[in-house]
């Protein structure tokens, strides 16, 4: 439940900035200086405000998520040009009209999740992707579906990329740092599911490894779906051979082809003291 406002005997920031719209329009009102700090876009927007706008973000979406009741999350990285089966024919390679098989998994895997998410009103479980198209678009509808919740990190890209339509409203954020973003997919993470897909989920998938493999985050269930996707990608026991990782360091993650193979490692997974 979200808890109810603080009083104190001070005005708050929105009634001096309506306050400020009131005043008289002189050469001194109209001046940059004079425009109320947290209210100015332009002083925002500085270089030496970075560190100010990363604390912001950071910040935006762990109070949105606290006030939810947000608890845990499963996470679904995975790429943005896999197809829907119904689109598979228009895919733009052989491939990716294979990979269709996955956004069928990816849905099934969320609606699933998300009927044992509401078992706890929505707080455990919650799916958590990219907010975009393909195989996070697939996470979302699964979600939806099972009449639940799911959240949606989205990014400002070069090239226009709006949320898909099954994210839930309330949890649909917008980000501008990539590492910000990055924090608030593991932040509550339960399980960590990578699909098939390009550079982002590479990215999000050696990252992730990476805390883990550092202990800089707890172990989770670190699921690949389409061994024969990823074994073809990336040589991994060549990185183990070479001394680059250890053998034990491909014991970080499993192979699953379907949402009944993908829950039931999370089920296996040992139980926290």
């Amino acid at each position: 439940m979200k808890d109810e406002p603080r009083t104190h005997p001070f005005r708050d920031s929105s009634q001096d900035i309506a306050a400020a719209k009131r005043i008289p329009e002189t050469a001194q009102t109209r001046a940059p200086a004079y425009r109320l700090a947290f209210s100015d876009r332009d002083f925002m927007t500085r270089e030496e405000l970075r560190p100010v706008r990363l604390q912001l973000e950071l910040l935006k979406p762990q109070l949105v998520m606290d006030e939810r009741g947000i608890e845990s999350t499963i996470v679904l990285f995975g790429g943005a040009r896999i197809p829907s089966p119904e689109h598979a024919a228009t895919a733009k390679t052989p491939v990716l009209a294979e990979l269709s098989q996955y956004y069928e998994q990816a849905r099934l895997f969320a609606r699933r999740m998300t009927e044992r998410s509401m078992e706890s009103y929505g707080r455990e479980n919650v799916i958590i992707t990219g907010g975009g198209p393909g195989v996070m678009e697939a996470g979302n509808l699964g979600a939806h579906e099972a009449g639940g919740q799911s959240i949606g990190l989205n990014i400002v890209l070069p090239h226009e990329q709006a949320p898909n339509a099954y994210v839930t409203p309330d949890l649909c954020f917008n980000f501008h740092y990539f590492a910000i973003r990055k924090m608030h997919f593991l932040m509550r993470a339960k399980a960590i599911c990578v699909f098939p897909g390009g550079f982002g989920t590479l990215d999000e998938m050696f990252e992730s490894l990476t805390l883990i493999q550092t202990k800089r985050m707890k172990p989770v269930p670190f699921l690949l779906f389409g061994r024969a996707f990823w074994e073809k990608v990336i040589n991994w026991q060549a990185l183990a051979d070479a001394g680059t990782i250890s053998d034990n360091d491909l014991a970080l993650f499993r192979y699953v082809e379907t949402a009944d193979e993908a829950i039931a490692e999370i089920d296996a997974w040992p139980v926290e003291d």
